[in-house]
């Protein structure tokens, strides 16, 4: 049975499952699970962050289908909660305070569902970007989510916490470097190193989908009524990353690469019908992908 509500945020598509809305965050019902993505806000970003170096021409008709200006882009960031009555893992932490005053908003959302940071029993991260890493620690520099297991792909801790990337990535993004060695310095000795193709729990697998940063990882969820892929930002946007996910974009590290997987990502989601979830699609992140043309477009919602 489709049920669906709305509260402070209306949201729409063509979902053929049961979704609700619950303040600014969707819920997905798996039938023995559940999946929350709860709002950490937005970023704002530069539009040549995204979309710069991108043919001109198409580019322009494909943004202006869909409303965007290209010199300002604010997309939501949704974490992903998973519960299977057993295990409460989040997928990312948000930004925290020290990244972009309009994100690091994971603690509202929390608390509209009543869910207390001791509750959360495994934190999984899909890589180490700020948005997804910064808000892993309070004003102590201690864990904010005390109780929990933490888990991301090996090469991406190993990435982050070497000592030369922060001399390698360049200098805008030097700043992330910095952060994210901090953060992991914290929960390095106990932080488990997910290989890919390695069941983190029962019914949920790492994948190694790489290119967005060295050691991305999306994780498959197999033990659920319909299969679910947490896509992280292998695939970072409804639009062109759909339409054209082969083309290079900026927010990648290695363009090439994170080309090469979202293509096969996108393919493999469509093909098989997967629900797939983004940290920075529309309307909670909770969609599939459906062929279009000479790319895909995004269904979200129900």
């Amino acid at each position: 049975m489709l049920t669906r509500r709305h509260f402070l945020a209306a949201t729409g598509g063509a979902l053929a499952l049961p979704v609700s809305r619950v303040w600014s965050a969707s819920t997905l019902d798996l039938g023995g699970a559940r999946i929350d993505t709860l709002s950490d806000g937005f970023l704002t970003l530069p539009g040549n962050f995204i979309l710069g170096g991108m043919p001109e021409t198409e580019l322009q008709e494909i943004v202006s289908r869909y409303g965007l200006a290209t010199d300002q882009l604010t997309p939501p960031c949704n974490v992903t909660l998973w519960r299977d009555g057993t295990n409460t893992v989040l997928f990312d932490v948000g930004s925290g305070p020290d990244f972009q005053p309009t994100a690091g908003k994971l603690a509202e959302a929390m608390e509209a569902l009543d869910l207390s940071v001791d509750d959360v029993t495994h934190v999984v991260f899909t890589h180490g970007h700020p948005d997804h890493l910064w808000g892993l620690l309070d004003e102590f520099d201690e864990p904010i989510f005390a109780n929990a297991e933490f888990a991301m792909g090996g090469a991406e801790f190993d990435y982050w916490t070497d000592p030369d990337t922060v001399n390698t990535i360049g200098e805008a993004r030097a700043s992330f470097a910095v952060g994210a060695s901090r953060r992991l310095s914290v929960i390095g000795d106990s932080l488990r190193r997910l290989t890919d193709g390695e069941e983190v729990l029962p019914g949920l697998v790492a994948r190694l989908t790489p290119g967005h940063t060295p050691g991305h990882m999306s994780f498959d969820m197999t033990a659920g009524s319909v299969p679910v892929t947490v896509v992280g930002d292998a695939i970072g946007n409804h639009h062109v990353g759909f339409e054209r996910p082969g083309w290079a974009s900026g927010s990648d590290q290695d363009k090439d690469l994170a080309a090469s997987t979202r293509t096969a990502l996108l393919d493999r989601l469509a093909a098989d019908q997967v629900v797939l979830i983004g940290y920075h699609l529309p309307d909670g992140g909770i969609g599939r992908a459906e062929r279009s043309g000479e790319g895909y477009r995004f269904l979200s919602g129900v």
